[in-house]
């Protein structure tokens, strides 16, 4: 049986990075996939680059990194997507934003059977936002093949990012699985009248999966896991971050910058 740990959205979180990178090491498993969107956030994209191109045997490109590694028009441009990029390429040396930019939009392989294919949001874009909360029309695109990926079939298990929780679904007898988010865990749905504690939401998320890359039909696993690391230190160096409090906002407490981008999709 061979073991793989996948983690995606680590923007630039470097705690959470060395929590989770440690965490599998220490339960033996050699494989790491990650799904992108290494920048962008946290303070330390160089310094998690780095470690994700020494651990990582598959590393795929989000909608970050292309936004920071991409060349724009700047009138389409508002001004706070200009001091983003204008911040995060300082941080940047240019090796890894040459990285970023060379990175593959998607890979797949085959698992006990399964075709398993990993993206960093959606077949056809890397910015495309797919939630549980989405009618079954839109999320039954996601096991559909696109030019962007590697064969034309239908996958049977899809592994991706971008929103920053974990959740599995089973769907037309497939598995859609969010893995998580490394540096930027989230909960989309909120109300203050009724929240929980924050504790677990804002733990470092991956995925271990498991299986026989030989057989046909075999056991296949999956196991998400939820890791404590220490937010108080990445935020130590809070005040060089380009947007702060919301930064602090996100990590203490697990709530979306912009949640009214999401306010539409919540109200169905």
């Amino acid at each position: 049986m061979k073991r793989i740990a996948v983690i995606s959205d680590i923007h630039g979180n470097l705690e959470a990075t060395q929590a989770v990178l440690a965490d599998i090491k220490k339960r033996g498993i050699s494989d790491i996939y990650c799904l992108g969107d290494l920048v962008t956030k946290g303070s330390h994209p160089n310094e998690c680059i780095d470690l994700i191109k020494s651990h990582c045997q598959v590393v795929l490109r989000g909608n970050t990194d292309r936004f920071i590694s991409d060349v724009h028009d700047e009138s389409t441009l508002n001004d706070l997507a200009k001091k983003r990029i204008e911040w995060n390429r300082s941080l940047l040396s240019q090796e890894n934003l040459l990285y970023l930019k060379s990175l593959p939009f998607s890979y797949e392989f085959y698992m006990s059977g399964k075709l398993v294919r990993l993206f960093h949001a959606s077949p056809l874009k890397d910015d495309l936002a797919i939630s549980h909360l989405d009618p079954l029309s839109v999320k039954r695109k996601q096991f559909e093949a696109s030019p962007f990926t590697l064969s034309q079939n239908t996958a049977d298990i899809v592994l991706f990012g971008h929103t920053h929780y974990q959740i599995m679904e089973k769907l037309y007898c497939r598995t859609l699985i969010n893995v998580g988010s490394v540096g930027n865990s989230l909960d989309l749905i909120r109300d203050p009248a009724i929240d929980g504690t924050s504790t677990e939401t804002i733990h470092a998320h991956y995925l271990i999966l498991e299986g026989d890359m030989q057989s046909e039909d075999s056991e296949i696993s999956f196991q998400f896991v939820s890791l404590p690391y220490n937010i108080d230190k990445e935020l130590n160096d809070v005040e060089n971050n380009l947007e702060p409090e919301e930064y602090r906002l996100e990590l203490e407490k697990g709530i979306y910058r912009d949640m009214s981008r999401l306010a539409e999709k919540l109200k169905h």
